[in-house]
């Protein structure tokens, strides 16, 4: 049994297939388009996912899509007698529509076949469905309560439920305009951050200010019952809707705040103008009243669904400093996280939705690693090394550890190439820049000679599985980092290049069953200094993560990378001929 699951139109388009239960392969199409966030539909990706399961589009049984225009008909409608959106808002949502008219069409021309070919029933699913599958279905848990919170999707922004075996039930939503993703996407463009998915920037700024502004930001936004409301007086967009772009390229999203909100804080900061002080501390108001309602939100879920299981996805998930802080400020216990919580993780969300809720299969596979992407061989490494005019050492496996060790003990940057890529936001150890999380001069240094980034941004810890409850104050395991903790006080000094302002780690657990090697090479640095952690960043350059060797070999042709180390091959920019 096939199954591919399609998160298209939107950004991070992705897509991943299934077979008999079990994930098999899943990319974002930015991988491959070398555009961030590529929105669009996903062809390149859902080539390779054929590629590796060794099947054609003829060979597939079932095709899932994480979107459903038809879903929440009765409140869209609704909603436009009442506000009477802008035309504009309309038109964008009607293209939409008929761009999912032509599902097969366009699946059709990504396998370089006729439509006909395509036997499979096409299953166009509602978006938060598909985030809660993506949460629970994977998850270590035979039962949880599950919360999606996102910008919006399907006409809905949050969708609180639960699921017990391979069955989701729903309890609430909370309908468009009203969104703690729009609030925190609003207030990103409005500091001057006006990338797609640049709100990690504005919590990373968060811990450099004081909430100042807290009661501000709670006229903007407040709990409401089991969900919460925005006071539209400081937006646009029920009215105008969002001035996006998605089509083929890298989504774009103009400003939606009103001249209200102006009022309330002040003008808006032009990108590349200088962060002030209060800019920090609209930020870290933001951090806050973000918080409290996620923190409300779940809260109320733990009433309606007594259990120590918590299932999070959607946008909102990616906030990691609120994760870390759930267990602390809720009932429950235990909270899952996939890898993929925003919209690239969707595609694995529906494929398992049909799988286990419409084929009533049972649950027979968890989401532990993030390790789903493309994979090339030594001699495609060497290759590619040679095609640069570099001349490598190859390295057996022991050696390379102590070799790539030695690197880091003398202060050098490591481009670390390895097996699959990781699926979503975030380098693993499979695509990673690593680096000595002693040196306090590190990230200075790796935002010097890489990533040309700003200096307020943190560098997270890779920390051996084990060893997590002796340098955080919290004992749980993160392995997608995602979740913030606080480095133990008497630890923060030994780890400078990776504790943040606030004595905080973006931490990732490696552990020793999903990616050997890299448990090895921190196991390696562990036994060498004392210190079981290295400073974990991803393989690229102001671009999305690198996928190819040669990808991996011209970033570090074009930055001041020390090391390259792609399989078993090592090349340290001093042996380059000049």
């Amino acid at each position: 049994m096939n199954i591919l699951g399609i998160n298209a139109y939107h950004g991070d388009a992705s897509a991943c297939l299934i077979q008999n239960g079990q994930l098999v392969a899943a990319v974002e199409e930015e991988r491959f388009t070398r555009i961030k966030h590529w929105a669009g539909f996903p062809a390149q990706s859902i080539r390779y996912c054929l590629q590796v399961s060794g099947i054609s589009a003829a060979d597939l049984d079932r095709v899932a899509v994480s979107f459903n225009p038809k879903a929440n008909l009765n409140r869209k409608l609704l909603f436009t007698l009442q506000k009477r959106p802008s035309l504009s808002s309309l038109l964008d949502r009607f293209s939409k529509q008929s761009k999912s008219a032509s599902l097969k069409q366009q699946l059709a021309d990504a396998c370089h076949c006729q439509p006909e070919d395509i036997r499979a029933p096409i299953h166009a699913l509602e978006h938060h469905t598909t985030h809660l599958a993506s949460a629970f279905l994977v998850s270590p848990f035979e039962k949880a309560a599950i919360l999606s919170i996102d910008g919006m999707g399907d006409f809905v922004s949050t969708l609180a439920g639960a699921g017990e075996g391979n069955h989701l039930e729903y309890f609430s939503r909370t309908y468009y305009p009203h969104s703690i993703g729009y609030l925190y996407n609003a207030i990103t463009l409005y500091l001057g951050f006006p990338a797609y998915g640049d709100e990690y920037k504005v919590m990373g700024l968060a811990p450099y200010g004081e909430p100042e502004y807290v009661e501000a930001f709670r006229r903007i936004i407040y709990p409401k019952e089991d969900s919460f409301e925005l006071n539209l007086d400081y937006f646009t967009h029920h009215e105008q809707g969002i001035a996006m772009k998605w089509d083929n390229g890298a989504p774009y999203v103009e400003p939606f705040h009103s001249p209200e909100l102006e009022k309330l804080l002040g003008p808006a900061r032009q990108p590349k103008s200088e962060l002030t002080s209060k800019h920090q501390n609209i930020a870290a108001s933001l951090q806050t009243v973000t918080e409290e309602i996620i923190f409300h939100l779940i809260n109320r879920l733990s009433d309606r669904y007594p259990c120590e299981n918590l299932c999070l996805a959607g946008g909102v998930a990616m906030n990691s400093v609120a994760n870390g802080k759930i267990t602390q400020n809720t009932a429950f216990k235990n909270v899952y996280i996939p890898v993929g919580a925003a919209d690239n993780g969707t595609c694995i969300g529906a494929a398992f939705f049909v799988w286990n809720q419409i084929l009533k299969q049972p649950r027979n596979f968890v989401l532990n690693h993030a390790y789903w992407g493309s994979e090339f061989t030594e001699e495609e490494c060497l290759l590619a090394l040679q095609s640069h005019n570099l001349q490598p050492k190859h390295l057996e496996r022991e050696a390379l550890l102590h070799q790539v060790v030695d690197a880091l003990c003398e202060g050098k940057v490591v481009g670390w190439f390895q097996g699959r890529m990781e699926f979503a936001a975030r380098a693993l150890g499979n695509r990673s820049l690593l680096a000595d999380p002693r040196r306090s001069d590190m990230r200075d240094i790796i935002n010097l000679k890489i990533k040309f980034r700003e200096k307020f941004r943190p560098f997270a810890p890779s920390i051996l599985e084990e060893k997590v409850g002796e340098y955080f104050e919290i004992n749980e395991p993160a392995p997608f980092m995602e979740k913030v903790f606080k480095i133990r006080p008497e630890k923060r000094e030994l780890i400078p290049a990776v504790t943040h302002v606030d004595g905080t780690g973006r931490l990732q657990s490696v552990s020793r069953t999903t990616n050997p090697l890299y448990w090895d090479l921190i196991n390696t640095f562990a036994q060498r200094t004392g210190i079981p952690i290295v400073l974990n960043t991803s393989l690229n350059e102001n671009e999305p993560i690198v996928r190819t060797p040669t990808e991996a070999i011209q970033c570090f042709l074009r930055t001041n990378m020390d090391v390259l180390v792609l399989g078993s091959y090592y090349v340290e920019r001093s042996d380059m001929k000049s």
